[in-house]
């Protein structure tokens, strides 16, 4: 493995599939048949889920910008359940673990605990984002890659790497194989919000953007195949 320690940034529509919306269990199959083999394999593995397939918040207007949010992040509860219900599915050991109580469903997150899952070879799906308003689920990533000293950061997108600008206008894009987060933030190339750029580059943690729609990727990933685009 290239990588012992990944954060896993997945977002809800890739957890929706073909159908865009909801929960789509083929979908969820596949990427977890995949974080699974990581695990299995000696990686320690935590997952920061998005919540855009059930709700995207600025989309719906009249709602306080602060109360849509917290509507977003407990929609990446109910992702993050799932995705740990899948998982454990198949015989993975995994942990819902959430930036505030919900005893019910999950655990509190803490760096400690989430640590201490991690060395035991549990999946930590980390779910309600960072515990805030106006932060994304990407800053959430970067915050727990950084909190977690995670090797890599991993964003899984609809796309196979970063573009100078968007390959689904332009024919003529160039995708980039590497990129230094200086230029990525000169350049305004948008990877993910400015926040979680900024950590990672802070914490000289690199980010590999790929494509989910082929799963395998994720191991891909993790052995260190030329794929998609690594931001250093």
């Amino acid at each position: 493995m290239k990588y012992k320690r990944f954060i896993l940034k997945l977002s809800g529509e890739a957890l929706a599939g073909a159908d865009r919306y909801g929960f789509n269990t083929n979908s969820a199959v596949s990427i977890c048949r995949v974080i699974k083999k990581c695990a299995d394999a000696g990686a320690e593995v935590g997952v920061v889920v998005g919540g855009g397939n059930f709700w995207r918040g600025r989309d719906n207007l009249g709602i306080n910008g602060a109360r849509s949010d917290q509507i977003g992040m407990l929609a990446t509860v109910m992702n993050a359940v799932a995705v740990a219900e899948t998982l454990e599915s198949m015989g993975a050991d995994a942990r819902v673990m959430t930036s505030i109580h919900m005893q019910q469903v999950s655990e509190l997150y803490t760096i400690k605990s989430a640590r201490h899952n991690l060395k035991h070879g549990r999946i930590c799906i980390f779910g309600f984002g960072t515990g805030n308003p106006f932060f994304t689920t990407d800053s959430a990533a970067a915050l727990r890659a950084a909190e977690l000293d995670a090797d890599v950061l991993l964003k899984a997108t609809l796309v196979d790497g970063v573009y100078d600008k968007d390959p689904n206008k332009y024919p003529d894009a160039v995708k980039y194989k590497r990129l230094a987060f200086n230029d990525m933030l000169l350049k305004k190339i948008r990877v993910m919000d400015a926040t979680a750029a900024a950590l990672c580059m802070e914490n000289n943690i690199p980010i590999l953007v790929f494509d989910i729609e082929n799963p395998d990727n994720i191991y891909s990933a993790l052995v260190g195949a030329d794929i998609g685009t690594l931001v250093c």
